[in-house]
C-alpha cells in the first residue's frame, strides 16, 4: 500500500488529503475501471447516507436501491449510475463536508473526482448535447452577445414569454429559469480610472492585484469587477486587470469535456504567470473562477510548476482584504451602515478552505448585522437553466430561499452572483441582491 493511501495512524486524526485526477492514463477512460469503482463507491454512501440532503445526485442513487428488488445497489439497473453522474455538478461540499471515508480513510472515497471521471468517460464516448455544448462555452456565447446590438435582442427574450417558451423547445432551456444580462462593449473601456498607490506589501501579500475579470465580470456583471477595482484601490492596493483572458475552464470541467479544460489552461495559466513574476496577486470576483486557479487545475495538472505558482499566488477578494486587515492595511472608516445582511456563503468559496472572509468584513461595519446561510443554492453555473433539471434545482435551493427571506434583511446577497439570482427567484423578492462588494462599496460611501 502506498503511502498516500496509509490508514490514519491509531489515535490521531489525520486532516483530508486530495490526490491528483491522472485523466491522461488511458486506463481512467476504462469503462469497465469505472463501473467497478462506481459500484465499490456507491456501495460504500449507500451504508452511510450522510449527504442525502446535499443535492440531487445522492437521492437519486439511494431511491433506485431503495425501490430495486433486493433493496441493495446489486440490483439496480446501471444506467442509474450516469443519471447520478448528471446530477453531481462538482461542489465538492460532500468531499469537504460530509463525508468520512475520504483519504487517508482507507475507503479512499472521493466522491465528486469519481462524477467527474464519469463525465469524462460519458463525454469522450458520445461527446454532448448542442444545448451543453454551447452554455458551456462561454467566450464564443460573450463575443457574440457582447456586440450592443445582440446584448439588447437577447435581453428583451430573455424576458419575453413567447420566446422563452420557444427557447425550451427548441433549446432545453427552461422557460423560468433565470438567465443572466448580457452587457455589450469592452468591460476594460468601462473600469473607474483608479489611484494606484506604492503598493505596501505584507508577510501574505503584495499589495498589487491583477484581477481575472472572469466571463460573468466582463459579459453580464461589470459593476462588480468595477466595485472591486473601487474598493481594492480605496484601500492602498495597486489594481490593474488582465491583459488577455478566456474562461477558467469551470463550466467544460462540468460537462466533463477535460481537453477543453487543459486549452484554457494553457492559454490563461502563463499569462497569469506572467502577472505574478511581474509582482501581482491574482483575484477574481467569482468564487468558482477562483477555485479553479485554486484547486482543480492543480489537481489536474498536478507537478506543473507554472499552474502551481499561480494557484499560490490565486485569491479570493475578500480573502485578500482580511489577510490586509490582519497588518493594520484595511481601511475601517465607513461611512454608511448596512443594516440587516442576509448572506449567502456559495459552495465554490467554502470548499476553498479559507473561513468566512465576507461575512467577517461586512461585520466590521458599525451598525450591521450579517445573518449567515450556508447551504447550496441549487443553481451551479448551467444546472438551473437546463429544462430537466430546474425543478430539481428549485427544490434544493428552497431551504436556502426560506432562510434569506425569514431574515427581513435590508439586503441580501451571495458571494456566487449566479446564485443571487436563484436566490432572487426563489425568494420571488421584490428588491435585487446587491454582491457583497457593491456592499462595501456602499459601506465606504464611494460612489
Amino acid at each position: 500500500m502506498s503511502e498516500a493511501n496509509q490508514p490514519p495512524k491509531e489515535g490521531g486524526v489525520d486532516a483530508p488529503t486530495r490526490h491528483a485526477l491522472d485523466w491522461k492514463k488511458r486506463s481512467f477512460y476504462d469503462e469497465s475501471q469505472l463501473t467497478a469503482e462506481l459500484t465499490r463507491v456507491f456501495d460504500i454512501c449507500h451504508s452511510c447516507r450522510r449527504c442525502f440532503s446535499l443535492c440531487q445526485a445522492f437521492p437519486t442513487l439511494f431511491d433506485a436501491i431503495d425501490e430495486s428488488e433486493t433493496g441493495e445497489l446489486d440490483s439496480v439497473d446501471r444506467k442509474v449510475y450516469w443519471d447520478v453522474a448528471q446530477h453531481c455538478y462538482l461542489c465538492d461540499l460532500c468531499y469537504m463536508t460530509k463525508c468520512p471515508y475520504v483519504p487517508p480513510h482507507p475507503f479512499n472515497v472521493d466522491f465528486p473526482h469519481l462524477m467527474l471521471r464519469a463525465k469524462a468517460v460519458h463525454f469522450e464516448k458520445h461527446g454532448a448535447r448542442r444545448r451543453d455544448r454551447l452554455l458551456s462555452d462561454t467566450d464564443t456565447v460573450g463575443r457574440f452577445a457582447g456586440i450592443p446590438i445582440v446584448a439588447e435582442t437577447i435581453n428583451a427574450a430573455s424576458n419575453n414569454t413567447v420566446a422563452r417558451r420557444a427557447l425550451e423547445k427548441v433549446g432545453g432551456i427552461h422557460r423560468d429559469a433565470v438567465l443572466p444580462p448580457f452587457s455589450g462593449g469592452d468591460i476594460r473601456k468601462k473600469l473607474p480610472a483608479v489611484d494606484n498607490p506604492e503598493p505596501v506589501p505584507t508577510a501574505g501579500t503584495r499589495g498589487r492585484v491583477a484581477v481575472f475579470l472572469t466571463c460573468y465580470g466582463s459579459r453580464n456583471a461589470p459593476e462588480i469587477v468595477e466595485d472591486l477595482f473601487k474598493v481594492f484601490s480605496h484601500n492602498g492596493i495597486e489594481v490593474r486587470p488582465t491583459v488577455q483572458e478566456r474562461c477558467c475552464g469551470m463550466p467544460k470541467l462540468e460537462l466533463g469535456d477535460l481537453k477543453a479544460v487543459e486549452a484554457a489552461k494553457e492559454f490563461n495559466v502563463p499569462r497569469l504567470a506572467e502577472l505574478v513574476a511581474a509582482g501581482y496577486d491574482l483575484v477574481a470576483p467569482v468564487p468558482s473562477c477562483v477555485l479553479m486557479f485554486k484547486q482543480d487545475l492543480p489537481l489536474l495538472f498536478a507537478g506543473d510548476e507554472t499552474v502551481e505558482t499561480v494557484a499560490r499566488h490565486f485569491y479570493d477578494p475578500f480573502e485578500y482584504l482580511m489577510l490586509r486587515h490582519r497588518e493594520g492595511l484595511l481601511s475601517t472608516s465607513f461611512t454608511q451602515s448596512l443594516g440587516r445582511v442576509a448572506y449567502h456563503a456559495p459552495c465554490h468559496l467554502r470548499v476553498q478552505n479559507i473561513g468566512l472572509k465576507t461575512r467577517d468584513l461586512l461585520e466590521l461595519v458599525p451598525d450591521t448585522e450579517v445573518s449567515l446561510v450556508e447551504r447550496c443554492s441549487g443553481h451551479d453555473g448551467t444546472y438551473a437553466v437546463k429544462k430537466e433539471f430546474h425543478d430539481v434545482s428549485m427544490k434544493i435551493g428552497r431551504p436556502v430561499f426560506r432562510q434569506m427571506k425569514a431574515v427581513e434583511a435590508d439586503h441580501y446577497t451571495s458571494d456566487c452572483p449566479m446564485a443571487a439570482a436563484q436566490i432572487e427567484a426563489g425568494m420571488q423578492a421584490t428588491n435585487a441582491p446587491k454582491n457583497p462588494l457593491t456592499l462595501l462599496r456602499l459601506a465606504y460611501g464611494l460612489a
